[in-house]
Formats: C-alpha cells, sequence, structure tokens
C-alpha cells in the first residue's frame, strides 16, 4: 500500500508542476533555449521536441513575460484550446497546434510575436525566443546629376550619392563598390528613417550598390554611375 501510495503521490506532484509556470525570468536547469527568427508577414514554427503527444498527458504553450496562456493539448481529455481573446486578441486566427508534436506554428507573424514563450509538459520544459523581422524595403539612391556626369567641366569629377530607407529598425545599410564594402550604418531603433551619403570619383566602369540588412534577409538597389 505504501509503494502505491507513493506513485501515486509522484503522479500528482508532475501533473501540478506541468501545470506551474516558472517564474519571470528564472530558468531550471533543464530548460533549453532555442532561438527562432523569422519575416513579418511568414510562419514560425516552435518544435516541442515531443516525439508523440501520446506520451504526455498536456501541453502548454505560454508567451511573454506573465507566462500568459496562449495553447493548450490535454491529451487525456482529447482537447484542443487556443484562446483567441488573450493578449488583447494578439495571436487571434494565427495559432496553430500539430496534433501530432505539440509544436505551435504562429502563422502571418507580426512584429509584435517577438517575445520569449514557453512550452511545458510533464517530461519537457523548453524556451523559444522568437524574433519577427520587418519586412526589408528597396534601398533608393539619389545623386546629385550637376556634377556626376562625364560632360562635368571639372577635371577631377565627383558624384555626390545617398543611399535612404525609411520605416526600417534593426538594420544595417551599407555601399559597396563591386564586392568592396565602402561604409555602412547600423541602428537598432524601430521605424526610423535612415540616409547614407557617399562621395566617389566619377569613372564610368565604376558601379556601386547599396545594401540594407538585417539577420535573416536583405534588398540591394545597383548604380551604373555612367548612367
Amino acid at each position: 500500500m505504501e509503494l502505491v501510495g507513493a506513485k501515486l503521490f509522484k503522479a500528482v506532484v508532475l501533473q501540478e508542476l506541468s501545470l506551474r509556470p516558472l517564474p519571470c525570468g528564472v530558468f531550471a536547469d533543464t530548460v533549453t533555449v532555442e532561438s527562432v527568427s523569422v519575416t513579418e508577414g511568414d510562419s514560425g514554427t516552435l518544435h516541442s521536441g515531443v516525439t508523440a503527444i501520446t506520451d504526455v498527458e498536456q501541453i502548454l504553450w505560454r508567451f511573454g513575460s506573465e507566462n500568459t496562456l496562449i495553447a493548450e493539448i490535454d491529451v487525456l481529455a482529447g482537447t484542443v484550446t487556443v484562446p483567441d481573446n488573450v493578449l488583447g486578441g494578439r495571436f487571434r486566427d494565427r495559432l496553430k497546434l500539430d496534433h501530432k508534436t505539440g509544436s505551435l506554428i504562429i502563422t502571418n507573424t507580426r512584429t509584435e510575436h517577438t517575445g520569449d514563450y514557453q512550452l511545458q509538459t510533464s517530461s519537457v520544459r523548453k524556451r523559444f525566443t522568437l524574433t519577427v523581422y520587418a519586412r526589408l524595403p528597396v534601398p533608393v539612391i539619389i545623386r546629385d546629376s550637376s556634377n556626376c556626369s562625364s560632360s562635368s567641366s571639372s577635371s577631377q569629377q565627383n558624384c555626390s550619392l545617398v543611399c535612404s530607407v525609411v520605416n526600417v529598425g534593426h538594420v544595417t545599410l551599407s555601399w559597396y563598390k563591386g564586392n568592396s564594402l565602402l561604409s555602412s550604418i547600423s541602428v537598432s531603433d524601430l521605424s526610423i528613417s535612415l540616409s547614407l551619403p557617399l562621395e566617389v570619383e566619377y569613372q564610368e566602369k565604376n558601379s556601386y550598390s547599396c545594401v540594407i540588412n538585417n539577420p535573416i534577409t536583405n534588398q540591394t538597389t545597383h548604380l551604373d554611375i555612367s548612367k
């Protein structure tokens, strides 16, 4: 009887632990942290690492510093719950759960979905850091046409170029001559306008590129200075 009671007690403790969120900012020794990056509008998948949900009783997904419950699979009851009204509807119609593994899929991502996610089961704890990057605009190159021409009377002809982008954040803007980096500037602010000037000597065979990039994608505008 004592052995049976011990087993029952252990089962209850495991179930209670699976329902209890980790305190804000506290990571258990066995918790792993994975980083996932996507471009806004694409889907992001947080893989549970569970091979079959029949091996666990419950799968809970939480978001943010308050460990807000955003999705749940109750294996014993055979139910899947994805509430639409949490966090002001931030995840409404965007969350899907893989019914075989319990992995969380966030569709049509927005930058507001950036943050920390936590997976909890009776046997697995995982944390994810999801970063959603805004889609990058195509850089615009403006040049001073008054002196950026082969018809200029000056013996040394210089061109003034400016590369600009608007409403960007967490990006690097760079000038290249061929494959050689000439200058760059990086910003971490959100939704700002960014410009990078460049003074070059006019030569008909020279071509330049302005590149904007973040950790997962880039956009490039090329300039043939003779045209």
